[in-house]
C-alpha cells in the first residue's frame, strides 16, 4: 500500500489493499488481526506537500475473553480520514497529522492504517454474551460447570446469619 507522490498531483489513486497479518508493520504487543485487514479509499493530493485519504478499513481482531481468558474475536470496521503532511509543514505539528519525509517519493499507507486499527480495536472482548468467566477462588472455567469452592460468606450478614442459627 504505497503510492508515488508525483502521480497523485495529476490524479487521484484508488485504495483497494489488503495488510496482511504477518506484515512487518505490526509490532509485538499489537491487537494483531486474525486475518488481512481490508483498506479501501482514495488517496489524492491536498495541497503543496500535503496528501489526503478517506476510505475504510475491515478486519477481524482475535483475542482472549476478558471474562474467561478463552479466545474471542471481534469484527473491526473504521471509517478512516487520514491527512499526511511533510516535516516541517505548517499543520505538522498537530497530532493527527502523518509525517512524511520531504526527500520520500512515496506515501506508505501501513503505519497509518496500523494506528487506526490499534484506535478501533476494543480493548475488551467476549467470547460470547452469557460467558461466566472464571472463579475468582479457584480459577475454575465457569461455562465448563460450577466449581467446588465454598461460597465465602458476605460479612455484613453475619449477625443476621448468626440469629437465623440460634433460632
Amino acid at each position: 500500500m504505497s503510492f508515488d507522490r508525483a502521480s497523485l498531483h495529476a490524479k487521484a489513486a484508488r485504495v483497494e489493499g489488503r495488510l496482511a497479518a504477518d506484515d512487518p508493520v505490526w509490532e509485538e504487543a499489537d491487537a494483531k488481526p486474525a486475518g488481512p485487514v481490508q483498506v479501501t479509499g482514495r488517496l489524492s493530493a491536498a495541497g503543496e506537500g500535503r496528501y489526503y485519504f478517506s476510505g475504510h478499513l475491515q478486519g477481524v481482531v482475535e483475542t482472549e475473553c476478558r471474562r474467561c481468558l478463552g479466545p474471542a474475536s471481534a469484527t473491526v470496521a473504521e471509517e478512516l480520514h487520514l491527512l499526511f503532511a511533510e516535516a516541517g509543514d505548517e499543520a505538522a505539528d498537530e497530532a493527527d497529522i502523518y509525517l512524511l519525509d520531504p526527500r520520500a517519493q512515496d506515501i506508505d499507507l501501513r503505519p497509518a492504517v496500523r494506528e487506526q486499527w490499534l484506535l478501533a480495536a476494543p480493548a475488551f472482548v467476549v467470547c460470547r454474551e452469557d460467558c461466566k468467566g472464571l472463579c475468582p477462588r479457584c480459577g475454575a472455567d465457569l461455562n465448563q460447570g460450577p466449581c467446588h469452592c465454598e461460597p465465602d460468606p458476605d460479612p455484613r450478614w453475619g449477625a443476621l446469619n448468626a440469629l437465623r442459627r440460634s433460632t
